[in-house]
């Protein structure tokens, strides 16, 4: 199990756009090495009909693969470009190229591979959001221990065509639509949906590695995941086969579960404030003990306090300001 939580900690690590840096929790830095990237493989899923799920380092990917091309989801870090790109081909399906990348937020391990594509031919499309974080960069982070500066992206990594609330990429045979879920596990989370292969893509607004990191920095918040979730999941058919943000290939009773964690665990901080408890004493009688199962090496009990006492007193640490 400790294996495990590490391998997660370094993947989550990587979740802030990372491949060397620090991450910070509570007294302690833990300095985190740049991944062997030669060493990384490519794991691909038939998830239904044309569409597969590709694992990696980072992200999971979702593809759309057919007569038409190749639509793809998230695009993992720069490095792994060319291994994503192989793996595609080795389905021996179509020759033709990833015409569309759609970003479901920012974040580094899922935008990294932006510019490769988009180079090769591929046009990214993400919420306004999301441009306007990897134009600007600023912080990322809980609101409290867990914090990072993120580099203003450069030009080739950004989307091209932006949307508001929704947009939808008719390819395949399929009507895939992206539709913006505000202040989730940022400001710009896309849920992507494929109706025809009853597949749904949650992005970071539900994951399978406990609980979860939430940006506040970057305008998340839990009442946006649980909101996201709870409204995600009235649209989609009971035999769904969700792509999580991370971890493994999922069903809605899986988000249902997640969700429900969500919403106990905000309920027990939220009764802290409400008894005038401060942080330190939530974390000191330790509030979330009954979701241990939850803690990881990444984000903990201690630091999961923080994001649900940032997200629910507003408190969102430093401010970053967008064009």
């Amino acid at each position: 199990m400790r294996r495990m939580a590490e391998g997660w900690r370094v993947i989550a690590v990587a979740a802030l756009g990372m491949a060397v840096g620090l991450l910070l929790g509570g007294s302690a830095a833990l300095a985190q090495q740049e991944p062997d990237w030669s060493k990384v493989q490519i794991k691909v899923t038939t998830v239904s009909g044309n569409i597969y799920m590709l694992e990696g380092q980072g992200g999971n990917i979702a593809a759309s693969v057919g007569e038409d091309g190749i639509v793809i989801v998230d695009d993992q870090f720069a490095p792994l470009a060319d291994k994503i790109q192989a793996a595609l081909k080795d389905l021996k399906i179509t020759d033709k190229p990833v015409r569309f990348v759609i970003n479901t937020h920012y974040h580094g391990d899922h935008t990294g591979g932006n510019e490769l594509f988009a180079n090769s031919g591929s046009t990214v499309i993400a919420q306004d959001n999301v441009r306007k974080r990897l134009v600007s960069g600023g912080a990322a982070g809980n609101g409290g221990s867990v914090k990072l500066e993120v580099k203003p992206a450069p030009k080739g990594q950004l989307p091209i065509i932006t949307f508001e609330h929704d947009v939808t990429v008719h390819l395949n045979g399929e009507d895939i639509r992206a539709l913006h879920f505000p202040s989730g596990h940022t400001d710009g989370d896309s849920i992507i949906f494929f109706p025809k292969n009853n597949v749904v893509h949650m992005g970071d607004d539900f994951v399978r590695y406990g609980f979860p990191f939430i940006d506040v920095t970057s305008g998340g918040s839990v009442q946006g995941m649980i909101d996201a979730m709870e409204k995600a999941t009235a649209q989609l058919p009971a035999d769904v086969k969700v792509i999580p943000g991370h971890g493994a290939l999922s069903n809605l009773d899986d988000v249902r579960a997640f969700t429900k964690m969500l919403k106990e665990t905000s309920a027990a901080v939220q009764k802290a404030l409400d008894a005038k408890k401060t942080l330190e004493q939530m974390k000191t009688e330790k509030i979330l003990a009954p979701w241990e199962k939850f803690s990881g090496g990444f984000i903990n009990s201690d630091a999961f306090i923080e994001t649900l006492y940032n997200s629910l007193t507003g408190h969102k640490g430093e401010f970053v300001k967008h064009n």
